[in-house]
């Protein structure tokens, strides 16, 4: 027997004694996500999975053990969510710490702030918030205004932030400001700052589905000091090119949908129900629900050999884009299903019986999908300039 297949063996052995019932149903909905945090709202097991994998550095195998990580090889860390996937088991904790911050503060930021930041990632204890986009700076992101003037050991920080996912939950903010006005990319720099600090404030932002995940962030007068600056003054926007990346990579792994079963199919069958072949009555949709199972399937695919690439250091650079693009298409594309397969009943908004429109809403959330971490438009630009290389116009 190999190393790795004893690792296999004991890794399935710890996974079946410790994830909870609760944590190996699927992920229904947003409150089914674990996020930690200082305040958080943990529904049954989640703290107890959480916990249970933070204790091996598990919500991060492949961090290092020096800041909470598992230690993990990257063959290992496949065999862990291999065995993960194989029960079913969801992910112990959802966090931009993890998925975005975490991997910058490892490639530019100095060992005290690994220190004193990672480990508490890694446990669930902060949960983290994304201070990019701004009502004037969107897709253009270099063109931020938010100001951070120097006043010696700090800065002083003034401006606004909007689209800030999860601002008004989040302990922690990873934050790009402008530090010099002489260059657009050059004069940025990026800040990490308590959401608690005096002078911070935030504003629910009302989408169409009735839910409010983002918000306006104002900065008034915030003292946030130059200890907190990952990378040095001015090149923040090298830290914010290298965040991109992993959080469209982050984005595309919506395309991979719910954790154990097939909510999809289950929910078409209980809606529209079986013909006497015991295929699912609606010859059209079923086709469609074929069609989307062999997209999802390659997908999951591609998205596994992208990242044993990413891994390895041989993806593309622009390899994300291309993620992030065809992982948002495809869960919309989910979402269409579950609609079409619910019919008229699908469209109800309130009932207890439609779980207050959880598949309406959810639907329409979608819809945000091809714009946030990037518009699929830019990203297509992306795609094209730098995989395709095609001429520009």
């Amino acid at each position: 027997m190999t190393d790795l297949d004893q690792f296999r063996r004991d890794t399935r052995a710890w996974l079946e004694a410790n994830c909870p019932p609760e944590m190996r149903q699927p992920v229904r909905s947003e409150k089914d996500a674990c996020w930690g945090g200082r305040n958080p709202d943990f529904q049954p097991g989640q703290k107890e999975w959480m916990d249970a994998m933070a204790s091996r550095g598990w919500t991060v195998p492949d961090w290092p053990t020096a800041y909470g990580g598992g230690g993990l090889s990257a063959a290992q860390t496949k065999i862990l969510r291999e065995e993960m996937a194989a029960i079913h088991a969801r992910n112990p904790l959802n966090s931009f710490g993890i998925s975005m911050l975490g991997p910058a503060l490892l490639k530019y930021g100095n060992e005290e702030q690994k220190l004193e930041h990672l480990p508490k990632i890694a446990r669930g204890e902060i949960r983290w918030c994304q201070g990019y986009s701004e009502p004037n700076a969107g897709s253009d992101l270099a063109s931020l205004a938010a100001s951070a003037e120097d006043a010696g050991d700090h800065y002083i920080v003034n401006g606004q932030k909007v689209w800030t996912s999860y601002a008004d939950k989040a302990d922690w903010i990873f934050c790009l400001v402008r530090t010099s006005k002489e260059s657009k990319q050059g004069g940025i720099s990026f800040v990490l700052f308590d959401m608690a600090s005096e002078g911070v404030s935030t504003k629910p932002i009302l989408l169409i589905s009735g839910y409010s995940p983002f918000c306006e962030t104002f900065m008034d007068n915030v003292k946030v000091p130059k200890a907190n600056r990952v990378h040095a003054e001015n090149k923040g926007w090298d830290v914010a090119k290298y965040l991109l990346g992993h959080e469209r990579e982050m984005i595309s792994g919506m395309g991979l949908g719910s954790t154990g079963g097939n909510p999809l199919i289950e929910g078409a069958i209980a809606t529209i129900g079986l013909n006497d072949r015991g295929e699912l009555a609606d010859p059209l949709l079923r086709a469609h629900l074929a069609l989307f199972d062999v997209r999802s399937k390659a997908f999951a695919a591609m998205s596994e050999r992208f990242i044993d690439e990413l891994k390895a250091g041989q993806a593309h650079p622009a390899q994300p884009s291309m993620m992030k693009y065809y992982g948002t298409e495809l869960n919309k594309a989910r979402h269409e299903l579950v609609m079409a397969a619910g019919g008229s009943d699908a469209l109800e908004w309130e009932s207890r019986g439609s779980s207050g429109g959880a598949k309406a809403r959810a639907w329409l959330r979608t819809k945000a999908n091809s714009i946030e971490g990037g518009t699929s438009e830019v990203q297509l630009n992306i795609i094209a300039k730098r995989i395709l290389e095609l001429p520009g116009a």
